[in-house]
């Protein structure tokens, strides 16, 4: 309200002077007499005053005139001008329209409209390294593969979104299912950008695959260095893959690396059963049987595994069955309620023949917990006590459908191994086999009802004759199912 007023008495002000002024120059006396072309013109002061504005009026306009006439005239060359700047301007505020709204076409799953605005945007901007990704996403979402392709091989020329083409082709060569091109791309992105998380992932999973396990542990550092992954996390997995490549090193006959490699996963990880196992081995071969004891009773202690007790077994090979179970009492003290101890004491205790002593070590594992293992174990007990064949054969019909107890499953597709590996033969996942109970709807492995006395020597005989009871019983059972 005061700031309308203040407008108001200035505009009155303002027509009061010009009204005093006006006057005071009619009052004044005297003019100019003009001379045109033969016309004289006499002007009075007042008049005067407004031929002046006026002439000021028209030098302005003609100026303006003028400098209109030069910048149309640049223009026309090609120069950098008001015209040249504003239409830019116009054409670069059109052009980000169609960007954006090409970006929220692909945001919605529209495609071909997402195609259409970033041609246009393409057209108006001329600045490929913000129109070709769009474009790229766009021909993918609508199925032109090629198109998509091409796009990114354009991000390829420039410094700036090169890391970018580099990834899009590499993730369509994945789909496509080509590995060896999807593996070189990888490691170029890795070398653009060797902090980018998702590129790291790619290239592990990629190098573990091939068995580059020398790779896969560099790339695994990078992930360390770079805070994408837990410390505790990267010696599980440095280990596993330390353990893979002592296997492949092994298996070209380089038995000392082979050693050293192993013992290496050991140490970055005491619970891995393989790792152990394969490190134990290795301590055997040096003849160091008491560290080969150490690190198999730690893992043991840590989780009981049947190829732990094995390799335990082979420290003294030669040994009798009764020397043997007391040498294994080191090795399980610490777990003797374990379902897996308790089985292993009544395989040795079977291998020395003093089948009471085997029956009180399952106890009622046969009732609580039954599994083809243990209830083979119980019909090698009843033979060795002299039970009936009926009663033999009632508990390996059971062993027959019981579950096979724990198996390599994969965490992530649940998919049931033979052996350790450090990647998923189903799925691809790394790291993810675990020694587990399946479901029971799972299909059980057919090595179920082997038993330890048989695999590290001084088996008994009653034990032997069982196992191919049920081995026989196994094949009857499967010629029965074929169709006919």
């Amino acid at each position: 309200m005061l700031w309308s007023l203040i407008k108001i008495l200035a505009f009155v002000a303002a027509v009061t002077a010009l009204t005093y002024g006006g006057t005071q120059l009619m009052d004044v006396e005297g003019g100019a007499t003009v001379s045109v072309v033969g016309t004289e013109f006499t002007l009075s002061t007042l008049e005067m005053v407004f031929a002046f504005v006026a002439l000021c009026v028209a030098v302005w306009l003609g100026l303006k005139l003028l400098g209109l006439c030069l910048a149309v005239y640049k223009f026309s060359i090609g120069d950098e001008t008001a015209i040249s700047r504003y239409l830019d301007r116009n054409r670069e505020r059109k052009g980000y329209e169609a960007l954006s709204e090409g970006m929220m076409a692909l945001a919605s799953g529209e495609g071909h409209l997402a195609m259409t605005k970033a041609t246009r945007a393409d057209k108006y901007l001329q600045q490929p390294q913000l129109t070709n990704l769009l474009t790229a996403q766009a021909a993918e979402m609508t199925g032109d593969r090629r198109k998509a392709e091409e796009t990114y091989k354009k991000l390829l020329a420039d410094d700036k979104t090169r890391f970018v083409g580099v990834r899009g082709i590499m993730k369509q060569k994945l789909s496509d299912g080509d590995t060896d091109t999807a593996l070189a791309l990888a490691q170029k992105a890795f070398a653009l950008k060797p902090k980018h998380e998702e590129t790291q992932d790619v290239l592990l999973k990629l190098q573990a695959e091939k068995s580059d396990w020398a790779g896969a542990r560099a790339t695994l550092g990078a992930k360390l260095k770079s805070g994408g992954l837990p410390r505790d996390v990267h010696k599980r997995r440095d280990a596993v893959l330390a353990l893979s490549e002592a296997r492949e090193i092994l298996d070209a006959g380089k038995t000392i690396e082979a050693r050293e490699t192993a013992i290496e996963a050991n140490r970055l990880s005491p619970d891995l059963i393989p790792a152990a196992v394969m490190a134990a081995r290795g301590y055997i071969g040096d003849g160091n049987a008491r560290y080969a004891a150490r690190v198999l009773t730690k893992t043991w202690n840590a989780q009981p595994h049947p190829d732990l007790a094995s390799a335990f077994a082979d420290i003294a090979p030669d040994e009798t069955a009764e020397a043997r179970l007391k040498r294994f009492g080191a090795l399980t003290k610490a777990t003797a309620d374990h379902p897996e101890t308790r089985m292993l004491l009544a395989e040795l205790q079977i291998a020395a023949e003093d089948f009471p002593a085997a029956k009180r070590a399952l106890g009622d594992l046969v009732e609580t917990d039954p599994t083809a293992r243990n209830l083979t174990l119980m019909a090698a007990i009843e033979r060795g006590e002299g039970a009936d064949d009926s009663v033999v054969r009632g508990w390996l019909t059971r062993a027959l459908t019981a579950p096979r107890g724990p198996q390599w499953m994969c965490d992530n597709c649940q998919h049931i191994h033979s052996a350790w590996s450090a990647t998923c033969s189903n799925c691809g996942s790394f790291d993810t086999l675990s020694w587990k109970t399946p479901p029971a709807s799972d299909v059980a492995m057919p090595a179920g009802t082997e038993m330890l006395p048989l695999i590290v020597g001084q088996g008994s005989e009653t034990a032997l004759t069982v196992t191919t009871e049920v081995e026989e019983a196994e094949v009857l059972d499967l010629e029965k199912d074929k169709p006919s």
